[in-house]
C-alpha cells in the first residue's frame, strides 16, 4: 500500500511547496516526473483484477501474423502485444508502452492546467492506480484521448478527431468522444458538426458498429454490475454540478467553456445511465475525468480572496486523499491491486 501514497505524495509535495521552478526546468521536471509514473505503471507485477486477461493477450499476438494483428478488435493494443513478442519480450513491456501514453497524454494535458501538480494529485487515486494500472487498453485509449482534448483546447479538431481515433484502435468505446468535438467548436459551427459526424461515423464503422449486438449483450442485457460504478459516476458529477454553476467565474475563452460545458453535461447524464448499465456507463465515464483535473485545478479561481484560495486547495488535497483511503481500504476488487508488487522483486 505505501507505494500508492507514495504516488499520492509525490504532487502532494508539489502543491505545497513554496518553491518554484523557473520556465526552463519545468519540461525536464514534468517529463522525468512522468517517466517515474510511467515505470510505475508498466514494471507493477499482478497488480490489477484482468493481469491474467493480458498475459493472454500477449500470448494470443504471439501466434497471429501482421494482417491477422490489424484485422482483429482493438488493433492497437495487439500490435503492441505482436511487436513486443517478436522483439523477446514480456507483458513488462507492453504495461510500459501503455504506461508511456497514458503519462505523456496526462503530463500533455496537465501543464495546460493553471495548477498542475494540483492535477496530477486529483488523478493519481483512480486514473493512474485503479485505470492505468487495472485497464490497460482503456487507460491507453485515455492517454490519447488527453492528447486529442488538449488539440481541441487549441481548436485543432482534425487532430483532435485523429488521436481520437488511434486511441479507439487499443478500446473501441473511445470513438464516443468523437461527437464532442462538433459541439465544442467556436468557429463554422454547421462545418464543425458535419465534420464531427462524418468522423463518428467512420470510426464507428471502423471500430464500433460491429460490436454492438455483443457490447450491448455482454453489458447490458446481461446485467453485468460493476462495482462501486455509481460512487466513479459521482465522482465525475461533482466537478460537473461545480463547472456548470461556476464557469462563468473562470477565465476561459469561448471554444474551451464550451467543450467542458457539454463534458459536465454528459457526466450529469451518466447518474441515471449508470442505473441501467453500471458496467457500461462505468467504462464510458472514464473518459470523463479529466474533467475532474480541469475543474479543480480551476475552482480556487472562482473568488479574488487569497485565504479562501488556499482552503479550496487544501480542501481538494484532502478530498482525494479521502478517495484513496477508501478505495485502498473498502474497495471490493482492491485486493488484487495490492501488495503493488515490482517487477523482479515481487514475492508471488
Amino acid at each position: 500500500m505505501l507505494p500508492y501514497w507514495i504516488l499520492f505524495l509525490i504532487p502532494a509535495a508539489g502543491v505545497l511547496s513554496q518553491r518554484r521552478m523557473t520556465p526552463a526546468s519545468r519540461p525536464a521536471m514534468w517529463w522525468l516526473v512522468g517517466a517515474l509514473f510511467a515505470l510505475a505503471i508498466g514494471l507493477r507485477h499482478q497488480v490489477g483484477g484482468d493481469w491474467g486477461a493480458y498475459i493472454g493477450y500477449l500470448e494470443r499476438a504471439a501466434l497471429m501474423t501482421l494482417p491477422e494483428v490489424l484485422l482483429h478488435g482493438d488493433p492497437g493494443y495487439y500490435l503492441l502485444n505482436w511487436l513486443v513478442a517478436k522483439l523477446g519480450g514480456n507483458i513488462y513491456w507492453v504495461n510500459l508502452g501503455c504506461g508511456a501514453v497514458v503519462m505523456t497524454g496526462l503530463v500533455a494535458f496537465l501543464r495546460r492546467q493553471p495548477l498542475p501538480w494540483l492535477g496530477l494529485l486529483v488523478a493519481v487515486p483512480y486514473l493512474i492506480v485503479v485505470v492505468a494500472m487495472g485497464y490497460s487498453r482503456q487507460a491507453v485509449a485515455l492517454g490519447f484521448a488527453l492528447l486529442g482534448l488538449v488539440a481541441l483546447g487549441d481548436n485543432r479538431m482534425r487532430a483532435f478527431v485523429i488521436w481520437v481515433l488511434i486511441g479507439a484502435a487499443f478500446h473501441k468505446s473511445a470513438v464516443l468522444l468523437l461527437p464532442v468535438a462538433g459541439l465544442a467548436a467556436s468557429h463554422s459551427r454547421v462545418l464543425s458538426l458535419f465534420w464531427a459526424g462524418a468522423a463518428s461515423l467512420i470510426g464507428g464503422y471502423l471500430f464500433l458498429f460491429d460490436s454492438v449486438d455483443a457490447l450491448w449483450a455482454n453489458y447490458v442485457e446481461a446485467d453485468y454490475h460493476s462495482q462501486g460504478g455509481l460512487i466513479r459516476v459521482l465522482m465525475n458529477a461533482v466537478p460537473a454540478g461545480l463547472y456548470l454553476a461556476f464557469h462563468k467565474r473562470l477565465p476561459l475563452g469561448d471554444a474551451e467553456r464550451r467543450l467542458w460545458w457539454w463534458m459536465s453535461v454528459f457526466a450529469i447524464a451518466c447518474i441515471p445511465l449508470v442505473m441501467m448499465s453500471s458496467t457500461a456507463t462505468d467504462r464510458v465515464a472514464l473518459y470523463l475525468i479529466p474533467l475532474q483535473i480541469f475543474v479543480f485545478t480551476r475552482l480556487h479561481q472562482v473568488t479574488q480572496d487569497r485565504l479562501l484560495r488556499a482552503y479550496i486547495v487544501l480542501g481538494i488535497v484532502g478530498y482525494y486523499a479521502l478517495v484513496q483511503t477508501v478505495w485502498l481500504f473498502f474497495a471490493s476488487h482492491a485486493h488484487a491491486w495490492l501488495p503493488y508488487q515490482l517487477a523482479g522483486l515481487a514475492t508471488a
